[in-house]
Protein backbone atom coordinates (compact mmCIF):
# COMPACT_ATOMS: atom_id res chain seq x y z
CA UNK A 1 0.00 0.00 0.00
CA UNK A 2 3.05 2.68 0.56
CA UNK A 3 4.25 1.68 -2.42
CA UNK A 4 1.10 2.53 -4.25
CA UNK A 5 0.60 5.81 -2.63
CA UNK A 6 4.10 6.77 -3.23
CA UNK A 7 4.03 6.14 -7.01
CA UNK A 8 0.27 7.88 -7.04
CA UNK A 9 1.90 11.06 -5.10
CA UNK A 10 4.37 10.70 -8.16
CA UNK A 11 2.17 10.99 -10.53
CA UNK A 12 1.44 14.54 -10.97
CA UNK A 13 4.96 15.28 -11.48
CA UNK A 14 6.16 12.52 -13.73
CA UNK A 15 3.08 14.25 -15.50
CA UNK A 16 4.21 17.57 -15.28
CA UNK A 17 7.80 16.72 -16.90
CA UNK A 18 6.00 14.80 -19.30
CA UNK A 19 4.05 17.46 -20.42
CA UNK A 20 7.14 20.09 -20.36
CA UNK A 21 8.78 17.40 -22.89
CA UNK A 22 5.85 17.25 -25.05
CA UNK A 23 5.33 21.08 -25.04
CA UNK A 24 8.75 22.06 -25.78
CA UNK A 25 8.63 19.34 -28.85
CA UNK A 26 6.14 21.30 -30.28
CA UNK A 27 8.53 23.80 -30.90
CA UNK A 28 11.31 21.93 -31.73
CA UNK A 29 9.65 20.49 -34.50
CA UNK A 30 8.15 23.03 -35.73
CA UNK A 31 11.60 24.59 -36.05
CA UNK A 32 13.17 21.52 -37.60
CA UNK A 33 10.00 21.63 -40.16
CA UNK A 34 10.82 25.14 -41.01
CA UNK A 35 14.44 24.98 -40.98
CA UNK A 36 14.15 22.99 -43.75
CA UNK A 37 12.32 25.68 -45.98
CA UNK A 38 8.12 24.68 -45.24
CA UNK A 39 5.83 27.71 -44.22
CA UNK A 40 5.54 28.49 -40.62
CA UNK A 41 2.10 29.73 -41.76
CA UNK A 42 1.03 26.88 -43.67
CA UNK A 43 1.78 24.83 -41.00
CA UNK A 44 -0.31 26.52 -38.52
CA UNK A 45 -2.88 25.96 -40.69
CA UNK A 46 -2.63 22.78 -41.44
CA UNK A 47 -2.08 21.67 -37.52
CA UNK A 48 -5.50 23.81 -36.36
CA UNK A 49 -7.23 21.92 -39.57
CA UNK A 50 -6.47 18.65 -37.79
CA UNK A 51 -6.66 19.57 -34.41
CA UNK A 52 -10.79 20.56 -35.62
CA UNK A 53 -11.31 17.42 -37.15
CA UNK A 54 -10.11 15.19 -33.76
CA UNK A 55 -12.56 17.23 -31.59
CA UNK A 56 -15.14 17.88 -34.57
CA UNK A 57 -16.92 14.11 -32.96
CA UNK A 58 -16.24 14.82 -29.21
CA UNK A 59 -17.94 18.23 -28.93
CA UNK A 60 -21.00 17.39 -31.36
CA UNK A 61 -21.44 13.78 -30.80
CA UNK A 62 -20.24 12.81 -26.87
CA UNK A 63 -20.90 16.27 -25.20
CA UNK A 64 -24.54 16.63 -27.73
CA UNK A 65 -26.77 16.73 -24.69
CA UNK A 66 -24.60 18.21 -22.17
CA UNK A 67 -23.15 21.63 -23.79
CA UNK A 68 -25.82 24.70 -23.78
CA UNK A 69 -27.50 26.01 -26.51
CA UNK A 70 -25.38 28.12 -28.94
CA UNK A 71 -25.96 32.04 -30.02
CA UNK A 72 -24.52 34.47 -32.11
CA UNK A 73 -22.67 36.67 -29.18
CA UNK A 74 -21.18 33.39 -28.27
CA UNK A 75 -19.51 32.24 -31.19
CA UNK A 76 -18.39 36.15 -31.98
CA UNK A 77 -16.93 35.60 -28.51
CA UNK A 78 -14.95 32.40 -29.86
CA UNK A 79 -14.14 33.89 -33.03
CA UNK A 80 -12.39 36.85 -31.18
CA UNK A 81 -10.64 34.34 -28.87
CA UNK A 82 -9.32 32.50 -32.01
CA UNK A 83 -7.90 35.41 -33.50
CA UNK A 84 -6.16 36.24 -30.08
CA UNK A 85 -5.04 32.95 -28.98
CA UNK A 86 -4.54 31.02 -32.42
CA UNK A 87 -4.21 33.46 -35.24
CA UNK A 88 -1.93 36.01 -33.40
CA UNK A 89 -0.27 33.92 -31.10
CA UNK A 90 0.77 30.31 -32.94
CA UNK A 91 1.85 32.56 -36.04
CA UNK A 92 4.17 34.72 -34.04
CA UNK A 93 5.63 31.66 -32.05
CA UNK A 94 5.89 29.32 -35.26
CA UNK A 95 7.56 32.81 -37.27
CA UNK A 96 9.50 33.42 -33.67
CA UNK A 97 11.13 30.14 -33.51
CA UNK A 98 11.61 29.78 -36.90
CA UNK A 99 14.11 33.37 -36.22
CA UNK A 100 15.39 31.68 -33.29
CA UNK A 101 15.57 28.51 -31.33
CA UNK A 102 12.90 26.59 -29.10
CA UNK A 103 15.23 27.88 -26.02
CA UNK A 104 14.80 31.50 -26.50
CA UNK A 105 10.84 30.33 -27.21
CA UNK A 106 10.87 28.46 -23.61
CA UNK A 107 12.73 31.51 -21.75
CA UNK A 108 10.56 34.09 -23.35
CA UNK A 109 7.36 32.18 -22.59
CA UNK A 110 8.14 32.07 -18.89
CA UNK A 111 6.64 35.61 -19.07
CA UNK A 112 3.03 34.63 -19.44
CA UNK A 113 2.45 34.37 -15.88
CA UNK A 114 3.61 38.09 -15.57
CA UNK A 115 1.61 39.15 -18.19
CA UNK A 116 -1.84 37.69 -16.86
CA UNK A 117 -0.51 39.50 -13.48
CA UNK A 118 -0.22 42.45 -15.37
CA UNK A 119 -3.40 42.34 -17.72
CA UNK A 120 -4.80 41.41 -13.82
CA UNK A 121 -4.07 44.28 -12.43
CA UNK A 122 -5.42 46.42 -15.15
CA UNK A 123 -8.74 44.73 -15.25
CA UNK A 124 -9.15 45.05 -11.41
CA UNK A 125 -9.14 41.27 -11.57
CA UNK A 126 -6.16 41.46 -9.17
CA UNK A 127 -5.50 43.62 -6.14
CA UNK A 128 -2.46 45.70 -5.41
CA UNK A 129 -1.75 47.59 -2.26
CA UNK A 130 1.41 49.45 -2.45
CA UNK A 131 1.86 49.65 1.15
CA UNK A 132 2.02 46.24 1.36
CA UNK A 133 5.20 44.10 1.18
CA UNK A 134 3.80 41.29 -0.79
CA UNK A 135 2.36 43.85 -3.67
CA UNK A 136 5.85 45.37 -3.79
CA UNK A 137 7.45 41.67 -4.22
CA UNK A 138 5.21 41.07 -7.05
CA UNK A 139 5.31 44.38 -8.27
CA UNK A 140 9.47 43.86 -8.10
CA UNK A 141 9.16 40.25 -9.46
CA UNK A 142 7.30 41.52 -12.38
CA UNK A 143 9.55 43.94 -13.30
CA UNK A 144 12.75 41.33 -12.93
CA UNK A 145 10.79 38.92 -15.18
CA UNK A 146 10.42 41.43 -17.79
CA UNK A 147 14.34 42.98 -17.11
CA UNK A 148 15.28 38.74 -17.88
CA UNK A 149 13.47 39.06 -21.24
CA UNK A 150 14.96 41.82 -22.25
CA UNK A 151 18.38 40.25 -21.54
CA UNK A 152 17.64 36.98 -23.15
CA UNK A 153 16.29 38.73 -26.48
CA UNK A 154 18.93 41.50 -26.89
CA UNK A 155 21.81 39.90 -25.44
CA UNK A 156 22.55 36.31 -27.07
CA UNK A 157 26.14 36.22 -25.38
CA UNK A 158 28.93 33.52 -26.65
CA UNK A 159 27.95 29.95 -27.19
CA UNK A 160 28.08 27.70 -24.43
CA UNK A 161 27.64 24.11 -25.89
CA UNK A 162 26.96 23.26 -29.47
CA UNK A 163 28.50 23.78 -32.92
CA UNK A 164 29.17 27.37 -33.15
CA UNK A 165 30.63 27.08 -29.67
CA UNK A 166 33.16 24.28 -31.59
CA UNK A 167 33.53 25.74 -34.64
CA UNK A 168 36.94 27.41 -35.36
CA UNK A 169 36.20 30.02 -38.04
CA UNK A 170 35.21 33.33 -36.92
CA UNK A 171 31.91 34.87 -38.53
CA UNK A 172 32.08 37.89 -40.79
CA UNK A 173 30.23 41.48 -39.34
CA UNK A 174 27.28 41.23 -41.53
CA UNK A 175 27.36 37.52 -40.61
CA UNK A 176 26.60 38.37 -36.92
CA UNK A 177 24.90 41.74 -37.41
CA UNK A 178 22.00 39.24 -39.69
CA UNK A 179 22.00 36.22 -36.79
CA UNK A 180 21.23 39.07 -33.87
CA UNK A 181 19.03 40.67 -35.67
CA UNK A 182 17.10 37.84 -36.27
CA UNK A 183 17.13 36.96 -32.74
CA UNK A 184 15.82 39.97 -31.64
CA UNK A 185 13.16 39.77 -34.33
CA UNK A 186 12.39 35.71 -33.29
CA UNK A 187 12.39 37.27 -29.28
CA UNK A 188 10.49 40.08 -30.06
CA UNK A 189 7.62 37.91 -31.83
CA UNK A 190 7.55 35.08 -29.12
CA UNK A 191 6.59 38.00 -26.44
CA UNK A 192 3.97 38.93 -28.39
CA UNK A 193 3.15 35.80 -28.67
CA UNK A 194 3.29 35.33 -24.96
CA UNK A 195 1.35 38.45 -24.52
CA UNK A 196 -1.44 36.57 -26.29
CA UNK A 197 -1.34 33.85 -24.33
CA UNK A 198 -1.91 35.28 -21.46
CA UNK A 199 -5.11 37.60 -22.91
CA UNK A 200 -6.41 34.11 -24.02
CA UNK A 201 -6.65 32.88 -20.50
CA UNK A 202 -8.74 35.98 -19.43
CA UNK A 203 -10.44 35.91 -22.09
CA UNK A 204 -11.13 32.13 -21.48
CA UNK A 205 -12.29 32.79 -18.11
CA UNK A 206 -14.66 35.20 -18.75
CA UNK A 207 -16.40 33.43 -21.63
CA UNK A 208 -16.66 30.53 -19.88
CA UNK A 209 -18.12 32.00 -17.14
CA UNK A 210 -21.36 33.27 -19.23
CA UNK A 211 -20.46 29.81 -21.23
CA UNK A 212 -19.34 26.45 -19.49
CA UNK A 213 -18.93 23.80 -21.98
CA UNK A 214 -15.02 23.99 -22.54
CA UNK A 215 -14.83 21.10 -24.84
CA UNK A 216 -17.54 23.61 -27.53
CA UNK A 217 -15.48 26.22 -26.72
CA UNK A 218 -11.91 24.48 -27.42
CA UNK A 219 -13.09 22.98 -30.55
CA UNK A 220 -14.48 26.74 -31.98
CA UNK A 221 -11.58 28.15 -30.90
CA UNK A 222 -9.29 25.92 -33.02
CA UNK A 223 -11.93 25.83 -36.26
CA UNK A 224 -12.15 29.35 -36.25
CA UNK A 225 -8.43 29.78 -35.81
CA UNK A 226 -7.93 27.21 -38.84
CA UNK A 227 -10.18 29.77 -41.05
CA UNK A 228 -7.91 33.07 -39.83
CA UNK A 229 -4.63 31.37 -40.13
CA UNK A 230 -5.86 30.10 -43.87
CA UNK A 231 -6.47 33.81 -44.66
CA UNK A 232 -3.38 35.04 -43.49
CA UNK A 233 -1.46 32.24 -44.74
CA UNK A 234 -3.09 33.10 -48.33
CA UNK A 235 -1.95 36.64 -48.16
CA UNK A 236 1.73 35.77 -46.59
CA UNK A 237 2.40 33.25 -49.09
CA UNK A 238 0.91 33.31 -52.73
CA UNK A 239 3.01 30.45 -54.28
CA UNK A 240 0.94 27.95 -53.94
CA UNK A 241 3.69 25.49 -54.28
CA UNK A 242 4.65 26.73 -50.36
CA UNK A 243 1.07 24.21 -49.20
CA UNK A 244 2.67 21.07 -50.14
CA UNK A 245 4.54 19.48 -47.20
CA UNK A 246 7.60 18.15 -49.38
CA UNK A 247 9.37 16.87 -46.07
CA UNK A 248 8.27 14.01 -43.93
CA UNK A 249 9.26 16.30 -40.53
CA UNK A 250 6.31 18.53 -41.81
CA UNK A 251 3.71 15.49 -41.43
CA UNK A 252 5.05 14.64 -38.42
CA UNK A 253 4.82 18.23 -36.97
CA UNK A 254 1.36 18.69 -38.32
CA UNK A 255 -0.23 15.34 -36.54
CA UNK A 256 1.68 15.99 -33.10
CA UNK A 257 0.58 19.64 -33.00
CA UNK A 258 -3.08 18.12 -34.04
CA UNK A 259 -2.83 15.41 -31.43
CA UNK A 260 -0.54 16.31 -28.67
CA UNK A 261 -0.87 19.82 -28.69
CA UNK A 262 -4.53 20.20 -29.00
CA UNK A 263 -5.60 17.20 -26.82
CA UNK A 264 -3.27 15.54 -24.77
CA UNK A 265 -1.23 18.61 -23.57
CA UNK A 266 -4.57 20.23 -22.30
CA UNK A 267 -6.04 17.77 -21.08
CA UNK A 268 -2.55 16.59 -19.12
CA UNK A 269 -2.86 20.44 -18.06
CA UNK A 270 -6.34 20.09 -16.71
CA UNK A 271 -5.81 16.93 -14.38
CA UNK A 272 -2.81 17.97 -13.01
CA UNK A 273 -4.44 21.69 -12.08
CA UNK A 274 -7.12 19.90 -10.76
CA UNK A 275 -5.08 17.73 -8.37
CA UNK A 276 -2.30 19.94 -7.27
CA UNK A 277 -3.54 23.59 -8.19
CA UNK A 278 -2.17 26.21 -10.84
CA UNK A 279 0.70 27.09 -8.45
CA UNK A 280 2.01 23.81 -8.55
CA UNK A 281 1.74 23.66 -12.40
CA UNK A 282 3.48 26.81 -12.64
CA UNK A 283 6.80 26.14 -11.09
CA UNK A 284 7.14 23.60 -14.02
CA UNK A 285 7.44 26.25 -16.67
CA UNK A 286 11.41 26.64 -16.07
CA UNK A 287 11.78 23.31 -16.35
CA UNK A 288 11.19 23.62 -19.97
CA UNK A 289 13.70 26.32 -20.47
CA UNK A 290 16.39 23.14 -20.01
CA UNK A 291 14.25 20.84 -21.94
CA UNK A 292 14.36 23.04 -24.76
CA UNK A 293 18.36 23.44 -24.51
CA UNK A 294 18.28 19.46 -24.42
CA UNK A 295 16.25 19.15 -27.12
CA UNK A 296 17.53 21.72 -29.69
CA UNK A 297 21.34 20.12 -29.05
CA UNK A 298 20.49 16.75 -29.68
CA UNK A 299 17.77 17.11 -32.40
CA UNK A 300 18.52 20.20 -34.14
CA UNK A 301 22.21 20.85 -33.28
CA UNK A 302 21.80 23.79 -31.97
CA UNK A 303 23.92 26.39 -29.83
CA UNK A 304 23.11 27.01 -26.33
CA UNK A 305 24.10 30.86 -25.72
CA UNK A 306 25.42 32.53 -22.23
CA UNK A 307 22.57 35.26 -22.78
CA UNK A 308 19.60 32.65 -22.66
CA UNK A 309 21.25 31.33 -19.48
CA UNK A 310 21.82 34.51 -17.96
CA UNK A 311 18.27 35.94 -19.25
CA UNK A 312 16.44 32.94 -18.18
CA UNK A 313 17.88 32.98 -14.71
CA UNK A 314 16.48 36.51 -13.89
CA UNK A 315 13.01 35.85 -15.80
CA UNK A 316 12.68 32.39 -13.24
CA UNK A 317 13.82 34.47 -10.62
CA UNK A 318 11.39 37.54 -11.12
CA UNK A 319 8.70 34.54 -11.84
CA UNK A 320 9.19 32.99 -8.26
CA UNK A 321 9.00 36.13 -6.16
CA UNK A 322 5.55 36.76 -8.12
CA UNK A 323 4.67 33.15 -7.13
CA UNK A 324 6.19 33.33 -3.23
CA UNK A 325 3.72 36.44 -3.27
CA UNK A 326 0.50 35.19 -4.18
CA UNK A 327 0.52 32.07 -2.16
CA UNK A 328 1.47 34.38 0.91
CA UNK A 329 -1.58 36.05 0.22
CA UNK A 330 -3.65 33.52 -0.49
CA UNK A 331 -2.47 32.37 2.79
CA UNK A 332 -3.34 35.88 4.69
CA UNK A 333 -6.78 35.34 2.75
CA UNK A 334 -7.63 31.88 3.76
CA UNK A 335 -6.83 33.40 7.70
CA UNK A 336 -8.94 35.99 7.15
CA UNK A 337 -12.79 36.15 8.49
CA UNK A 338 -14.00 37.65 5.20
CA UNK A 339 -12.92 35.04 3.00
CA UNK A 340 -15.65 32.72 2.91
CA UNK A 341 -17.79 35.85 2.47
CA UNK A 342 -16.19 36.97 -1.06
CA UNK A 343 -16.79 35.98 -4.38
CA UNK A 344 -15.64 32.56 -5.17
CA UNK A 345 -15.23 34.07 -8.96
CA UNK A 346 -12.63 36.39 -7.21
CA UNK A 347 -10.72 33.71 -5.24
CA UNK A 348 -10.41 30.99 -8.40
CA UNK A 349 -6.95 31.49 -10.31
CA UNK A 350 -7.37 32.16 -13.58
CA UNK A 351 -5.57 29.30 -14.92
CA UNK A 352 -7.79 27.38 -12.56
CA UNK A 353 -10.86 28.52 -13.92
CA UNK A 354 -9.83 28.17 -17.54
CA UNK A 355 -9.19 24.36 -17.47
CA UNK A 356 -10.94 23.09 -14.92
CA UNK A 357 -14.58 24.35 -16.75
Amino acid sequence: MEMKSFLVGLAPFAAMVLLECLDVGVNTLNKAATSKGTSSFVLVVYGNALGSLILLPIAFFLYWKKRPPINFSVLCKFFLLSFVGITVMQNCMSTGVKYSSPTLASSILNLIPVFTFLLAVIFRMEKIDLRSSKSQIKILGTLVSISGAIVVTLFKGPPIVGPVAQSQPQPSPSTVLTTTNSWVIGGLLLAAAGLCIAISIIAQAAILKGYPSKITLVFFYSFFGTIQSAIVALIAERNLNAWKLTHDIDLIFVIYAAFIGSVVIVGVSAWCIQIKGPVFFAMFKPLGIAIAAFMGFIFLGETLYLGSIIGAVIIVAGFYGVLWAKSKEKEDEVGSPHHKLESSSVKTPLLHTHLDA
